[in-house]
Formats: C-alpha cells, sequence, structure tokens
C-alpha cells in the first residue's frame, strides 16, 4: 500500500482476511469469559513472550508475592492492574517479560489462624501439640484459598505464570535464603543481641505490630512521679512513668538537651487535700522541665534556678533499687543522660530509663553504655535479687507494693491514675510486657552509605518515596533484627557450639550435611523441629564439641526480601536466569511496603550483592471507599470486586482504577465509577466498533484490499485531523506511561474516544457510509475508521486486556497482545498516521466555534433543528474547507467568511451617570430621558462636532459609553484564542415558511429514526411511512429528505385520516402525527 499505516501484527501469528462483521451489543461478562478461554486454547501468554525472544531484551519483574491463607480484596485487584499493565506495555514495547508468580508461605498471620483453629494459645500448647504437627498444619493453611487467588488473577486479566511459582516454603527457596545470611555472616555484619518486643509471659511469645493491633484495650493504672536523689546534691530529679514494674531496672534518666529545666524549693504545702501516697516537705528541692511546673506539683513552690537540660547531663543519682542491677563496669550507670526523643508534652520533661524494658530506652543504653541487665525473667516475673519483696513474683502483681517501698522511702512524689489504650494477647487478655529479647541481627548500620547509594539510584515513582519515605527511614536506619521466636518459618541457619560457644553459620544443604553428627538425621525438609534434630561438629580447633542450632525463624521480610534470587534458587542453579534478572526491571506495591517488601529487597540486595535490587518501583496509594473511610467488614464497606466482575466486566475495573487518581495517591472506590467508565469509555469505544462494523459488513470493506485502499493525503480534511489527532493523542499517552502518570493517559485517551472519535468523528462521517455505492469517499472513511481502532486498542490493551482485545481481533483476525506498541520503541518501530499539527488546530477552532454558535443558539430561543439562513465567519485563519462542515453542525444554509463585523452591529450609547450627575444635578432625569430617546449616531457625531447639547448641557465623551450590540435579526458570539486572535461568528435569526419547514423535516427524521431504533431494524433495511403535519406545509423537497434520510420504501404525506394509533409530536404550533411500518 505504500503508506505508513501499514498495521501489522508479529509475524509468529497467521491469520485470515479480516472482513469485519456485524457485532451485536455488548455484553462485557460473556465476552470477557470467551476471551480467557480464547487465550487458555491458543496459549497467547506464553506466545506473547516466545513472540518477543528474537528481540532478546528482557524486562523483569518481581511479584511481591501475596499469602494464600487469605481471601484476595479490592486492594489486591488493584495492584495487580498496574503490575500487569506496566508488563503488558513493555511486552508490546518489544520486550521478553516473563512473569514468575510467587507465593509468602510463611510468617505470623498463618500461625495465628492455626493456632485459632487448633485452641493453641501458648507456646507450651503447641510445643504440646508437636512443633511437626503445627506447622504441617501450617503449610496445609497457606493454600486454603490459593483457587481463589487464581481464579481472581484469571478473571481480572492479569498475565502471571501461577503454574511454576516461587514458594517461600520450598527447600530450594530457604537455602538461597541461607546462603545469603551465610554472606552476610562472613562480612560480619550478622550478630546477636537484643530487641524489644511486646511480649506474653503466660503464652511465652513475642508479637509483632500485627498481633499487637489485635489486642488493645483501655485501661486504668497507677502512674507515679518519682523523686531521683542527685548525689552530692539536695535537689531530686523528678520523673513520670506509667509502668512502675520497670522501676527497679531503671539505670538512667533522660532529658532533653535544649529543654529548659527548673530548680524548684517547695515553700508551703498544697492548699487542697492531698490524694494518694507521697508528697515532699518544705524546703525540698526538685527539678523537672519549666513548661510542665503547673501540671505536675501540687506544692506552692519558688524558682531557684532555670538552665537547659544540657547542664543536667553527666550528673548521678542514687539507684532506686541498689541490689537490682550490678552497674560496677558501667560507668554511665544512674546519670543523666541526653536523648532527642524527650519533649514536654506530658510527664516532667524527664524519661526514667530502663534498658530492658523500652526501645527507646534500649537504644539510648547502647548508645551511652548502660547497664543492659534484665530484673524480669522469661516467666515474667522479678528475678532473684531484685528486692526481697518482689522476687519471684509476676510483675504486673507488684505494681502496688513499688509505689509502697519507694512512698515509704520519700522518692514518690505524687501518685494519679492513668487512662491509655495498652496493648493485651489477644490470646490470654494478660497485658503485655515491652522486653528486651535475645535477637540476631543483621548490621545495617554499617552499610548505610552504600543502601542510600543504591536507594537514589532506583527509580521511584512518585520520586518522594525514595527521597522522603525510604530516604529518611535509611538516614535513621536501625540495625535490623531478623530472628523470631516462631515456629513455622525458615530456620535461621546458626549453629554454637555448647562447649567454646563458637559461631557458625550454614550457606547450603551440602555444608549442613557435611558437618552434621553422625547421630544426627538428615532432615526431610528445611522446617522446625527437623533442623532442629541436626547437631554440627564444631570447627574449631581444639575443640570437638557439638553445636546446637539456635532456635528462632526468619522474619518473614527477610524471606520474600530474597525473591530477587531465591526464586531461582541461585547460586545454586539457574545462573543465567538470575543474571539475566538481576538487579529487577520493576516492583510494584502498596505505599506501606516501603518499610517492608521494598525495605528488604533494598537491604538484603546492599549487603549480599553491592548492588540495587530493583531498578524501578512504583509505590501505590491505598484503596478507601467512596467518601475517603478505609473499608473493613465492621464499616459494611467493603467492596467485593466480583460485583463488578460479574457485572460491568474487568475492564471498568481496571479502567476506572486507572483513571481515578494518581497511582500513588489514596484511590476514593465508588462503584457507580465503575459503571461510568463502563457506560463512557466502553460502550462508547463498541458503538464506534459497530458503527464501523455493521458498515463495512454491508460493503464488504476489506482492510488488506489494496485495490480499495486511499492513501492518507488523499483523504478528506476530517479523516486526515482525526488520524493526526491518534498520533498526537498516542504520543501524549506514551509520555505519560514514562511519566507514570498513567490516570492522566487514561483519560486522554477516553477523552478522544468520546469527544474526537465518537461525538465530532463519528458524527461528522456517518452521512458518508450511508450511500450505497461504492466511493473513494466511502472507503477512506472505512479504512480510517479501522485504522483508528486498531490503534486506540493497542493503546488501550495493557490497561484494559478483554474488549481490545475483541475489537483487534474482529478487525484484523490477531490478538492485540501480540502486537507492537504504536508509539515504538527501541526495539520496534513506531507505527502511527501522520501529524499535521495546522490541521488540528484549525479542526479545533471549527469545534469552538460550533460550541458558540450552539450556544448563540440557546440564548437567541434558536432551536437546534430550526436552521438559520445565513452565518458568517468574522477574523481569524481560513478555515473555508470546513465551512460546509460547520454549517451543517450548526444547521445553518449558507456559511461564508465576512471581514467587517460592524456590518452586523449597532451603536448603542449608555449614560456615565457619574459624570452626568455632577454636571446636570437636579436636571439628570430630564438628561437621561432623552439621551435614552436620542439616535446613537446623531449623538456621536455631534459630540464629535462639539455641539451636542441636551437641556442646555454640553455633552463629552466622558459623559457617555458605548458599546457595540447586533442588529435586530442578528446573534453573534466572539472567541478568543493566543494563536489566532479573536474570531466571532454571526447568525442570521430570521424566520420564513421555508425555514420552518426544514426545521420541521429535521423534527420528524429524529423521531422517526428513534422508532426505527425502538424496533431494532437493521440499517439498511426499508420502512413504510405514513405522517400527518396540521400547521405548516412540508415543502416537497423536505419531504423528499425525510424519505431518503429514514430509508422510507414507502412513504405517504396527509393522506387521508390519521391513523388513531399514530405517534404524534408539537414544534412551533404545528402538530404532527405519523406510522411507521417495518
Amino acid at each position: 500500500m505504500g503508506d505508513p499505516l501499514n498495521f501489522k501484527t508479529r509475524p509468529q501469528v497467521a491469520r485470515p482476511m479480516a472482513v469485519p462483521k456485524s457485532v451485536g451489543d455488548l455484553d462485557p461478562v460473556a465476552l470477557e469469559t470467551a476471551l480467557m478461554q480464547t487465550w487458555s486454547d491458543e496459549k497467547t501468554f506464553a506466545t506473547s513472550i516466545e513472540a518477543r525472544r528474537g528481540d532478546a531484551s528482557p524486562f523483569t519483574f518481581l511479584e511481591g508475592p501475596p499469602t494464600a491463607n487469605g481471601k484476595p480484596g479490592i486492594h489486591h485487584v488493584i495492584s495487580r492492574l498496574f503490575k500487569d499493565l506496566v508488563c503488558r506495555w513493555k511486552t508490546m514495547e518489544g520486550h521478553i517479560v516473563e512473569r514468575k508468580g510467587g507465593w509468602d508461605t510463611h510468617g505470623l498471620p498463618v500461625e495465628i489462624e492455626v493456632q485459632k483453629k487448633l485452641d493453641l494459645m501458648s507456646n507450651e500448647a503447641i510445643e504440646a501439640y508437636g512443633i511437626e504437627a503445627f506447622n504441617q498444619k501450617c503449610k496445609e493453611s497457606v493454600w486454603t484459598y490459593e483457587a481463589a487467588w487464581r481464579e481472581m488473577t484469571e478473571r481480572m486479566g492479569f498475565w502471571l505464570d501461577m503454574d511454576d511459582p516461587y514458594v517461600t516454603l520450598h527447600d530450594d527457596y530457604i537455602e538461597s535464603a541461607w546462603w545469603s545470611l551465610k554472606q552476610m555472616f562472613d562480612k560480619g555484619l550478622l550478630f546477636r543481641g537484643h530487641k524489644v518486643l511486646p511480649y506474653c509471659p503466660q503464652t511465652g511469645t513475642s508479637y509483632s505490630s500485627h498481633e499487637v493491633a489485635l489486642g488493645y484495650k483501655e485501661v486504668a493504672e497507677p502512674a507515679v512521679f518519682i523523686k531521683f536523689k542527685l548525689t552530692g546534691d539536695d535537689a531530686s530529679v523528678l520523673a513520670w512513668t506509667t509502668t512502675p514494674w520497670t522501676l527497679p531496672g531503671n539505670v538512667g534518666l533522660a532529658v532533653g538537651p535544649d529543654v529548659t529545666y527548673c530548680r524548684v524549693r517547695v515553700t508551703e504545702a498544697p492548699s487542697g487535700a492531698w490524694e494518694g501516697r507521697g508528697g515532699a516537705v518544705v524546703g525540698e528541692e526538685l527539678i523537672l522541665a519549666k513548661d510542665l511546673l503547673s501540671a505536675v506539683l501540687r506544692h506552692q513552690v519558688e524558682v531557684v534556678d532555670e538552665f537547659a537540660g544540657s547542664e543536667l547531663v553527666g550528673k548521678a543519682y542514687k539507684p532506686l533499687f541498689p541490689d537490682a542491677i550490678d552497674g560496677s563496669a558501667h560507668s554511665a550507670a544512674w546519670t543523666v543522660v541526653g536523648a532527642d526523643f524527650v519533649t514536654t508534652s506530658d510527664g516532667t520533661g524527664v524519661v526514667h530509663t530502663a534498658v530492658m524494658y523500652g526501645e527507646d530506652d534500649y537504644n539510648l543504653g547502647m548508645e551511652e553504655g548502660l547497664p543492659a541487665q534484665h530484673t524480669v525473667g522469661i516467666d515474667g516475673s522479678f528475678i532473684s535479687g531484685t528486692h526481697r519483696l518482689l522476687d519471684g513474683r509476676y510483675v504486673k502483681d507488684c505494681d502496688e507494693d513499688i509505689i509502697d517501698l519507694l512512698s515509704d522511702e520519700n522518692k514518690l512524689y505524687r501518685e494519679h491514675i492513668y487512662t491509655h489504650d495498652y496493648p493485651h494477647c489477644w490470646r490470654t487478655d494478660h497485658p503485655l510486657l515491652y522486653y528486651a529479647m535475645d535477637s540476631w541481627f543483621v548490621r545495617m548500620t554499617a552499610v548505610k552509605e552504600q543502601i542510600m547509594l543504591h536507594n537514589s539510584e532506583v527509580e521511584w515513582a512518585p520520586d518522594w518515596t525514595g527521597s522522603k519515605r525510604m530516604g529518611e527511614w535509611l538516614s535513621n536506619i536501625k540495625d535490623w533484627a531478623i530472628s523470631r521466636t516462631r515456629y513455622w518459618g525458615t530456620p535461621i541457619p546458626v549453629w554454637i557450639c555448647a562447649d567454646c560457644g563458637h559461631e557458625h553459620c550454614v550457606g547450603s544443604i551440602a555444608e549442613m550435611l557435611e558437618m552434621k553428627t553422625d547421630d544426627s538425621p538428615i532432615p526431610p525438609e528445611l522446617h522446625r523441629p527437623y533442623v532442629d534434630d541436626v547437631k554440627l561438629h564444631c570447627p574449631q580447633s581444639g575443640c570437638s564439641g557439638e553445636m546446637l542450632r539456635e532456635p528462632y525463624v526468619m522474619d518473614c521480610w527477610f524471606d520474600s526480601g530474597c525473591a530477587s534470587f531465591a526464586q531461582w534458587h541461585h547460586p545454586f542453579e539457574n545462573s543465567e536466569d538470575f543474571d539475566a534478572s538481576f538487579p529487577v526491571d520493576y516492583i510494584c506495591e502498596a505505599v506501606d511496603q516501603t518499610r517492608g517488601w521494598f525495605y528488604s529487597l533494598l537491604a538484603i540486595g546492599t549487603t549480599v550483592f553491592d548492588s540495587i535490587t530493583y531498578r524501578r518501583c512504583l509505590s501505590l496509594g491505598h484503596i478507601l471507599d467512596k467518601d475517603g473511610k478505609k473499608m473493613s467488614k465492621s464499616r459494611g464497606n467493603v467492596v467485593n470486586p466480583w460485583d463488578h466482575f460479574d457485572k460491568e466486566g474487568s475492564d471498568s475495573i481496571r479502567w476506572y482504577m486507572m483513571t481515578q487518581s494518581a497511582p500513588w495517591t489514596p484511590t476514593n472506590f465508588d462503584p457507580m465509577g465503575v459503571r461510568e467508565s463502563y457506560a463512557k469509555m466502553f460502550l462508547t469505544l463498541w458503538n464506534v466498533h459497530r458503527f464501523h462494523s455493521d458498515y463495512a459488513a454491508l460493503d464488504g470493506f476489506d482492510a488488506d484490499d489494496e485495490a480499495g485502499y486511499v492513501a492518507v493525503g488523499n483523504r478528506s480534511p476530517l479523516d486526515r485531523w482525526i488520524l493526526s489527532r491518534l498520533n498526537t493523542v498516542a504520543n501524549g499517552y506514551h509520555e505519560h506511561f514514562v511519566a507514570w502518570d498513567f490516570h492522566k493517559a487514561g483519560r486522554e485517551l477516553e477523552a478522544f474516544v468520546v469527544n474526537d472519535l465518537s461525538n465530532w468523528y463519528v458524527r461528522r462521517s456517518r452521512r458518508r457510509l450511508w450511500d450505497e455505492a461504492d466511493s473513494s469517499d466511502k472507503r477512506a472513511c472505512q479504512h480510517t475508521l479501522h485504522e483508528v481502532l486498531v490503534t486506540v486498542c493497542r493503546l488501550m490493551a495493557p490497561v484494559a486486556p478483554f474488549m481490545p482485545e475483541r475489537i483487534h481481533r474482529d478487525l484484523t483476525g490477531a490478538s492485540v497482545h501480540l502486537a507492537d506498541w504504536p508509539v515504538g520503541s527501541e526495539l520496534v518501530d513506531a507505527n502511527l498516521p501522520p501529524l499535521d499539527y495546522g490541521l488540528e488546530q484549525e479542526m479545533a477552532l471549527v469545534r469552538t466555534l460550533a460550541e458558540s454558535g450552539r450556544r448563540v443558539r440557546v440564548e437567541a430561543g434558536r432551536r437546534q433543528r430550526l436552521p438559520c439562513r445565513d452565518g458568517w465567519i468574522v477574523g481569524g485563519p481560513d478555515i473555508s474547507r470546513f465551512h460546509d462542515l460547520l454549517a451543517e453542525e450548526l444547521n445553518v444554509e449558507s456559511l461564508t467568511t465576512e471581514d467587517d463585523l460592524e456590518r452586523f452591529q449597532r451603536v448603542v450609547i449608555e449614560p456615565n451617570r457619574k459624570a452626568l450627575g455632577r454636571k446636570c444635578r437636579q436636571d439628570l432625569p430630564a438628561v437621561l430621558a432623552l439621551l435614552a430617546e436620542a439616535d446613537p449616531d446623531s449623538i456621536l457625531l455631534e459630540i464629535d462636532a462639539g455641539i451636542c447639547l441636551i437641556e442646555g448641557y454640553d455633552i463629552t465623551l466622558d459623559d457617555i459609553e458605548t458599546r457595540r450590540v447586533e442588529k435586530d435579526g442578528f446573534a453573534a458570539a466572539t472567541i478568543s484564542d493566543e494563536n489566532v486572535g479573536d474570531v466571532s461568528l454571526v447568525l442570521d435569526m430570521s424566520l420564513d415558511e421555508d425555514l420552518l419547514s426544514k426545521g420541521l423535516a429535521r423534527d420528524i427524521i429524529r423521531r422517526v429514526q428513534a422508532e426505527r431504533k425502538a424496533l431494532d431494524l437493521d440499517v439498511e433495511a426499508t420502512i413504510g411511512l405514513s405522517v400527518w403535519v396540521s400547521g405548516l406545509d412540508l415543502a416537497s423537497t423536505d419531504w423528499a429528505h425525510v424519505q431518503t434520510e429514514v430509508r422510507a420504501g414507502s412513504a405517504a404525506l396527509n393522506e387521508g385520516a390519521a391513523d388513531a394509533a399514530a405517534n404524534s409530536f408539537e414544534v412551533d404550533d404545528v402538530t404532527v402525527r405519523f406510522c411507521v411500518e417495518a
């Protein structure tokens, strides 16, 4: 054909000659269901990958693995949409995009579900049940909803290899995770320490934030203000705590270095009655934050001194419980230290620090060298030697005794009841203790600079996720506690010698088997309890001891963070697959994964490979209900995606989710929005396809018939305009994709389909296809529609994979998902029609004038179907080639160009009341009356000659205001455009019998066409038509026009009496009755 619009699919796919067939009404569910079967039968997904092998340019995607022990919801649809969208787009750009599924099978949610089912409410209960049996139940549980996930994934059109996924519970995956930990161990990055966790002594279990959230309760507990007596000073530092049981473990007081503190002296007893225990004597001196004096103190005091917290740092004080902690080796013990987390929002501005019982306390203790010793055992009871009245007792039972002890020793200033939310064990309902547990850490602080560098190399969308959310997190990076006191998870591969204490990290199954003792069994799988039974020979020279495995499992975020290499069982096999896919090109999950999976991938990539793990990351906003509220079962606002899959179809929900908002902003999901997307975008596109296909089928149109092809340059300006617009929109669409602005891309393409293609091009082209005779113009229109539809389908395909596929197959015989990206890439050629910017500008002006003209008619009370005799365009560029189109659009008999706008205008004079009031004063009413009756042109001539006198007053231009308005019988509007200047449209509003007849004919046509549609007649079907008109003579030419437009095979006008069953309507005092016979 020699034309750039040679739309071709991949050569691997043979297709038949494609003469479109008529398509019926749209049934999105049936359409999508049929295509899912077609894809399955034809293996279209696999073909789309294999078809790109020759280009040998992989684009790697890493699936963030879901857990299949919970049902998929609407929030999973939106994340899978943006995963699928990018992968399909990159495939069309020519890349090999393999999409391996994955399952996250370890972790707390699995254990919780099994514990609830088996009623195992403590670690002791789990161990009594049997770790092997418990973990087997966990293994079964993770697949509970696997079928539901598969079904949802397939139904929404997310192409993912779920038949060969990576699974975190498989030994191959676990072995790769062990190998990565071994790399960290060998680099000195793995070490043993403490991590403060919410802990339940009754169950012997530490809890994650997920579990803690299950058990918050409002409680009223004693809170106390404690006096810490400074060494060598008469003053006491006042500190507040809501956990009296932690006071025996106190080893430091934290102050804000920049906070202002006061030293006060008690001058009088409190005026009212003292409530509870504690107190202070006159003359006693206390130190606390200045801002909190009035909130804390009940005595009358005088301020002795005022100073910054930094002046307190380093001062020593006497321990509350001298025998509880051994501070002999710690010079910082029982001293005041500075801390930036200290505020004056509550308490005293001084924070009591018990290193082992709070995260801030522990971190501060490690920084300052405070003693890290427990006063509380793992059973929740005070250890021996804490205090004779406390030893061996459960800590929460000792609050009152501790307060009594401190009160008796004048160490208590006052107490009060504090009501707050406090976490309780979801199993036993006991309050949790924040407790420093033994833990294994990855020394992330040692690689801070490297991980921040790698973070800066990632293309984040939005960019502030990387620079702000992740960047700020990394700038304050902490060592990563990767061990959990759990049962179901990847076992930590660290063994410690019972004799010499040597630590060894195993990096492979082979290494474990090589080092195991003869009496140790070979574990059938790499889970507890099997690996717990494996003992290793100590490799230390001179030691013959046996090594026991540390009884921990890995943080499940470490599990999933190994996915980039563990999915390939790297480094043990599949090295080519790993090399070709690392670093990963693209990942996508919700924003709450920033410090979860996004971080774990980045952290492991840095510590193991000193590399970025992913090049691009799209961070998605959360999905909320239509009112912007979080979805929850209790609120009853949870959306079931199947409600939309089975109604509007997957395309509509996918398109709605993409266009609703930027990917990273929260999406307010409104079910009505999905319905609007269906009606606006998809029904419109389908109707355009139906319009084209119906006429193409009638005419036997074949886009591949070179003999009937009309080159773009030989087509009408309307055809060339829509093709140029397609080029512009396609390039903008692509640019938005590159910038991650998918919402903008979708909105612009939707506007093109609805406004440019359907409401303008198709509407203005209908008549071209009505002529049964073949013509070059008719074929040009068919080719244009064909080319636009094919290209639109290819642009839409990554987002909405179903309907574009159906239309593309109808028009080309091949799958749209095997086609190239129309805009092109480094791997595929662009395939877009020619761009004609000047033509687009002209048509933009034409459409603006059409809109202005419709508005002028409305304002003038001229109904749309009643024609105007003449119209004129004044100013602007030459758009004469569109005069006929614009005249038809405006229902104007003749449209021409005019240079003189004033020809249609007259001058109106308005008095300048302010100026005339000063000049005429009491004669103003008479002057105004005469001015209103005067001829404006005469007044202006007299003013110009200096002879204008009214009631004896000399009238000048300062006394009047002039404006130009349309003469009677004309209506006009002026538009201003920075490119073309001012352009005016003038319409002749005069009326005669001829125009009334033409208008009536148009009204009759509209009513009869509506009746044809109601009768569901074929496009080419003829009808019998009878019309009775009273009140106006319908001209013969207009009656003939009616018959042609409605395809009347037989017609009668005003013959006999009107049928009693005839339809009727009235317009302009004319009554019309008509009957249609099929």
